[in-house]
């Protein structure tokens, strides 16, 4: 039989080991940072980094050749790297060179990709350092083809995934991810990315890359960042017959099979997180999108970067190009060509701050923009059959099928795209908008900018507002900077002066 003393001291020694599981496996929590989840269990394999081998894999905290000589002594590190000590500048230079040795984009995304992997504050000074040219290397336009190809590049996972698979233990799933202070989730479910339709469970690279320029333009931790893609399956039929596919093979989930897994996820994500995480909807179908946003806008901190955040970066390219084209935003006439998240988005936004300038009902104001979908204008006499998202802009006009048709009828000053249609702004609807118009506004939104439904080129060009006596090369150079203006604004869906708005 065991002594009373041999009893105690295994009792001591069960309660040590609690102590020490509480701290986060076998660290002593003396700065009481586990306090706020310290009810939540740890994952067996996690642990913290501390030096040697270890951290040179670790991407948070590794800074390869900028660890100096006493870091390496520091930290374990001698012997483990070469003796020469290189500054992240330096660093930077070399990777800048490497990447402009690359003809195809998608090999600069895997490039960058690996890079975030093994040292991740190199990745984002390289990316702020070179913000305009590795913009399109991180988000659109080369996103979208690694999305398209996510299977075949996955190297290693960069957030989380929740699938149907994962119903009634979504909260466990989210108790994998190592960081507890998350300040911003972007998640999607891969049925509309970008304009390339439905990716299923390989749209994971848009809530990493949306959440990169998070950290590179808003300056926000990436510890505080969090990629989730939702798979709850696909209807791309290539993608369920390719051998690569990452994802579930299955047709995509509808109705109450769908909405109990979001349910269950928005209500775990609030018990792990908190109230304050900010919940980013990113590229889910118009059918879906609208709903959700309602639902859990009452309950959460939630937003549709394809609803709310490119009608703010349109909103804020109107109101700079009234500065070259004058009068106020009532004065003008809207068309827009599609009527999904973002025309809609955009639309009620514009209507919004036409009637906080002129105190005008909004029903009103909703009289100023008019949208073309698939079928044509949307009108009165459709009503009955359209979406619920798109009957505000059915107005009391004779139903036309074409833009061209609607330009001419409604003689609108501003032009938008989001259609998702490349070159669908054809010359003869650029020139119709200059017919009538001394300066028409043309925004092409829809993106990748294969999709766009104009280049500035062609803007310029159809409607002859560059000045001809300039030199070929310095119209050149003009149309170069514009492509990139609608490049960067596409991509960062930040809230800001658009004071080179495509104004001709």
């Amino acid at each position: 039989m065991e002594s009373a003393a041999e009893t105690a001291e295994a009792e001591k020694e069960v309660a040590a080991e609690k102590e020490v599981a509480a701290a986060g496996g076998g660290v002593e929590d003396k700065y009481g940072e586990d306090r706020a989840t310290e009810e939540l269990p740890v994952t067996p394999w996690a642990f913290s980094v501390a030096s040697g081998y270890t951290l040179l894999r670790d991407p948070h905290h590794n800074k390869g050749l900028a660890f100096t000589e006493r870091e390496r002594d520091a930290h374990y590190l001698r012997g483990l790297l070469p003796p020469g000590v290189v500054s992240q500048d330096l660093q930077v230079k070399k990777i800048m060179h490497n990447l402009r040795q690359y003809k195809v984009p998608l090999q600069r995304y895997v490039a960058m990709m690996d890079l975030q992997e093994r040292n991740e504050r190199l990745f984002y000074k390289l990316l702020i350092d070179n913000v305009e040219e590795l913009l399109p290397v991180v988000y659109t336009p080369t996103v979208g083809e690694a999305c398209q190809k996510y299977g075949s590049i996955f190297r290693r996972p960069q957030g989380l995934y929740v699938s149907l698979r994962d119903k009634g233990k979504v909260i466990d799933v989210l108790r994998n991810w190592p960081e507890r202070n998350i300040q911003v989730i972007v998640v999607t479910d891969g049925e509309r990315i970008l304009g390339l339709g439905d990716l299923g469970c390989q749209g994971m690279g848009i809530p990493v890359g949306k959440l990169s320029l998070y950290t590179a333009l808003g300056g926000v931790r990436p510890s505080a960042c969090l990629p989730i893609t939702i798979d709850v399956g696909t209807n791309n039929e290539q993608l369920l017959n390719d051998e690569f596919y990452i994802g579930l093979r299955q047709r995509r989930a509808t109705g109450e099979e769908y909405h109990e897994l979001m349910e269950e996820f928005m209500d775990a994500v609030k018990q792990i997180y908190g109230e304050k995480v900010l919940i980013q909807f990113e590229d889910f179908a118009n059918h879906n999108a609208f709903d959700l946003l309602a639902k859990y806008s009452k309950s959460h901190l939630v937003f549709n970067d394809d609803i709310q955040g490119t009608a703010s970066v349109v909103l804020a390219g109107l109101l700079s190009s009234l500065k070259v084209v004058g009068g106020t935003l009532a004065e003008h006439t809207y068309l827009f060509l599609g009527a999904g998240e973002a025309g809609t988005g955009i639309a009620e936004l514009i209507a919004l701050e036409i009637s906080k300038q002129t105190n005008a009902p909004i029903e009103e104001c909703r009289k100023k923009v008019f949208l073309v979908d698939s079928k044509g204008l949307i009108v009165s006499s459709r009503k009955n059959s359209l979406q619920p998202f798109k009957t505000s802009w059915a107005h009391e006009r004779e139903p036309v099928t074409t833009l061209l048709d609607a330009i001419k009828s409604i003689r609108p000053t501003v032009l938008i795209g989001t259609s998702g249609v490349g070159r669908a702004f054809t010359k003869e609807v650029i020139e119709a908008m200059a017919s009538f118009n001394e300066r028409p506004v043309i925004f092409s939104l829809s993106n990748p900018t294969s999709h766009s439904e104009c280049t500035a080129e062609e803007a310029y060009k159809w409607t002859q507002r560059v000045v001809q006596c300039l030199p070929a090369e310095v119209r050149l150079t003009l149309w170069s900077m514009m492509e990139r203006f609608v490049c960067l604004a596409r991509q960062t869906m930040l809230i800001f002066s658009l004071d080179l708005a495509l104004v001709l």
